[in-house]
């Protein structure tokens, strides 16, 4: 399974970005969006199961950052919005074979991707 991240830049606190994950299967998982500030662990951001649309959310994250897929394109997205500078980091997209809700963590994920920087300035 390939994963191809994209939509990663620069932006103001406050302002918006929207990742994209694109795949290579038409096999359903559940996609995952994790990330990696420096000197910090990777941590989960937001997961969704290809076949219902459940999802799930960081706390902090919840009411700022949306993740929705597009079964047609086969690709997965994360809506950041009222982007904060902590919210500066290399961000992966991933997918686990489970398809169960809730929170992933690293060893969960069975496939990964190149990330895409995200930096917020202040």
């Amino acid at each position: 399974v390939q994963l191809q991240a994209s939509g990663g830049g620069l932006v103001q606190a406050g302002g918006s970005l929207r990742l994209s994950c694109a795949t290579s299967t038409r096999t359903y998982y559940t996609m995952a969006w994790f990330r990696q500030a420096p000197g910090k662990e990777r941590e989960f951001v937001a997961a969704i199961i290809w076949s219902g649309g459940t999802t799930a959310y960081a706390d902090s994250v919840k009411g700022r950052f949306a993740i929705s897929r597009d079964n047609v394109k086969r690709t997965v997205y994360l809506q950041m919005n009222s982007l904060k500078p902590e919210d500066t980091a290399v961000y992966y997209c991933a997918a686990d074979r489970n398809l169960v809700p809730g929170v992933r963590e690293v060893r969960d994920m069975d496939y990964w991707g190149e990330g895409t920087q995200v930096t917020v300035s202040s």
